[in-house]
């Protein structure tokens, strides 16, 4: 038991140390968060990893469509469940090795220079954290949404992301 609580006792040191670092290497995020899962890194990979299926685990994207090569230097638009809305998004860096994906969104969103980020860390015993980072310089004023609703709408995305991958994620073999 006691063997137990001690890797128990690393495994949220290293959470600790690892949200504390993400943080420190991104000091101009505006949205970061982070959620260890009871799930393998490898599993949540290879859910988050393929980047053409977005709609499936986010209520805001009906459908996407691919411009150019599906890895980075590719494009795609999300359109919105309405029709009305769309989001550009640019990917600017993908690594399996260390399983990031970054993106920077171009237009559909009221925010200056976007850009994307997660990480899937493995914490062993079948667990990881993800890490999912938003970054811009400058919200946009417009007349649809106030800065406080735009990042209650970030807040709200990433974690329903995070929750359905998750749940996809599961239930992989």
């Amino acid at each position: 038991m006691k063997t137990i609580q001690s890797i128990f006792a690393l495994v949220l040191l290293f959470t600790s140390a690892y949200t504390f670092k993400a943080k420190a290497q991104n000091a101009q995020a505006n949205v970061t968060i982070t959620k260890v899962i009871d799930v393998s890194a490898d599993k949540i990979w290879s859910v988050l990893r393929k980047m053409d299926d977005i709609q499936k685990y986010s209520s805001f994207i009906a459908r996407l469509e691919w411009k150019g090569n599906r890895g980075v230097g590719g494009e795609r638009v999300c359109y919105s469940p309405d029709g009305k809305g769309y989001y550009k998004e640019g990917i600017v860096g993908f690594d399996d090795a260390n399983r990031t994906y970054s993106y920077a969104v171009k237009e559909g969103v009221p925010a200056k220079n976007m850009v994307n980020s997660f990480k899937v860390v493995d914490l062993g015993y079948n667990k990881s954290m993800i890490v999912w980072t938003s970054n811009f310089e400058q919200f946009l004023k417009n007349p649809q949404m106030t800065k406080e609703q735009f990042m209650g709408f970030l807040n709200k995305a990433i974690t329903e992301m995070i929750t359905n991958v998750t749940k996809a994620a599961k239930k992989t073999t």
